[in-house]
């Protein structure tokens, strides 16, 4: 029997976030089987490691949660399971600036000497491979929130606009309750009358990755969800081929 390619891949989690594991667990366990062949199997393993996030607001507490110490510390634990690769899967650059998650990535290598990547750095390398111009954004977050969103792509040329829906929840415990009936009219809402060129459902608590599939079928264009940009990506670090993963989304088709 061959012996099987090992890779643990090491997950930052926000505390209060309930829907990225079991979503990731899942995802990962159908990208073993869709990569091992009887010749060449796969074992790829998930870890993770938790700081402290409880809300998602603008005031000064809840860009506290953000700070690098923290998130430092927990990235060192899994730097002690000798992963393979660092991913951050949260979406906090998305208001912060991306700057953030470019600066915690290179500190998570420097601190560790791993390779890390992030929701958002997969979700903007994602983007620019489809040459994505016109996003629809769907997302559980608060009003001034979504403003910084939709700015931030702004800024780097990717229009939002009246592409958007947010459904005005702070605590982050409560998002995981987000129903995929109210998802489903999410999309609808965006999509209307706005050409887009891709949709992202932006919030690694919201429970959507398994609906992406049936959201691509439905409005023909590819759906990027972030607890799936940063497996895709942590994949491409790895040098895996993913275009044999199916049943998570046209993501993993480049």
């Amino acid at each position: 029997m061959a012996t099987p390619r090992i890779i643990r891949l090491g997950i930052l989690v926000p505390s209060s976030n309930t829907a990225l594991e079991p979503l990731t667990f899942s995802m990962i366990n159908d990208i073993n089987i869709a990569l091992s062949t009887s010749t060449n199997p796969v074992k790829i393993t998930v870890h993770f490691s938790r700081f402290p996030v409880t809300k998602i607001s603008l005031d000064p507490s809840g860009l506290a949660q953000f700070d690098l110490p923290p998130i430092l510390a927990a990235a060192t634990l899994l730097a002690h399971a000798q992963v393979d690769v660092i991913g951050w899967s949260g979406t906090s650059a998305g208001w912060l600036g991306f700057d953030r998650d470019e600066l915690l990535c290179n500190e998570i290598e420097k601190a560790t000497g791993i390779k890390a990547t992030s929701s958002i750095v997969g979700l903007n390398k994602a983007l620019e491979l489809w040459g994505v111009k016109k996003l629809a954004l769907v997302t559980p977050y608060l009003d001034d929130v979504q403003e910084k969103i939709i700015q931030n792509y702004k800024a780097i040329g990717v229009e939002i606009g009246s592409a958007e829906k947010h459904l005005r929840i702070e605590k982050n415990c409560d998002i995981a309750e987000v129903s995929e009936a109210v998802l489903d009219d999410s999309l609808e809402d965006v999509i209307g009358g706005n050409k887009v060129d891709a949709i992202t459902t932006f919030c690694t608590n919201l429970v959507a990755a398994r609906r992406v599939e049936h959201w691509e079928k439905r409005h023909h264009v590819p759906v990027f969800d972030t607890v799936t940009t940063v497996v895709w990506d942590m994949l491409k670090l790895c040098d895996f081929d993913t275009t044999k993963i199916k049943g998570w989304g046209l993501l993993f088709q480049r």
